[in-house]
């Protein structure tokens, strides 16, 4: 990554260069662990009681590889090539925010029937930079998790932003996240500083 600042490099895709052997792996993974769980608390946007925002960034996906392939015992090239083809989407470009959506809810029968309430949840989405239209997520490019009956716990959304928006979040406009459909409508307003300062560190 050579001539590129660090913001530059955090936006990089992975690639194998970029990993841990799983031998070395197994030596860091209690302070690479600690590192990004400790990361990972200003990327998150609670959203009402039963929904969260899990915005992914190089050092999550770095991590969700490196315990894919330890869990599963991969060191060979092609399976290693396999989870960043998998992975390497996830890791913003730039001009927008990506995230694990998640509808949350404990009881296994309420959450059956809230996913049959919910259908569409993934399209109605937002986040809004102030001063502008709110942007809605562009939901499961990489794969279909809604059916007929209901929508899915988890989804994967991009939220794109036009360039005027992602300069005034770069000089420090506020941000706000919501949910518009018909069986949950919430929103956090603004989102905490610490979250937007993080969020901001996305965009270049």
């Amino acid at each position: 990554m050579t001539g590129l600042n660090i913001q530059e490099a955090a936006m990089q895709k992975l690639n194998p260069d970029d990993l841990y052997s799983l031998e070395q792996y197994a030596r860091v993974r209690p302070d690479f662990r600690r590192e990004v769980l400790d990361h990972k608390k200003n990327r998150q946007i609670a959203i009402g009681p039963n929904a969260t925002l899990y915005f992914e960034d190089r050092l999550t996906m770095q991590y969700q590889v490196q315990e894919m392939l330890r869990i599963e015992r991969i060191f060979e090239p092609e399976g290693i090539a396999e989870e960043l083809e998998a992975y390497n989407p996830l890791i913003p470009d730039g001009s927008n925010w990506k995230a694990t959506f998640m509808m949350e809810y404990p009881d296994i029968e309420e959450r059956r029937a809230a996913l049959a309430r919910l259908k569409g949840v993934e399209d109605r989405v937002w986040m809004k930079v102030d001063g502008f239209e709110r942007v809605y997520a562009i939901a499961d490019e990489d794969l279909e998790r809604e059916d007929e009956n209901k929508t899915s716990s988890v989804h994967f959304l991009r939220f794109e932003l036009a360039p005027e928006m992602v300069r005034a979040v770069k000089q420090g406009a506020a941000i706000a996240a919501g949910i518009d459909h018909e069986a949950y409508r919430q929103s956090v307003d603004p989102v905490p500083p610490a979250v937007r300062d993080s969020l901001a560190k996305d965009l270049s």
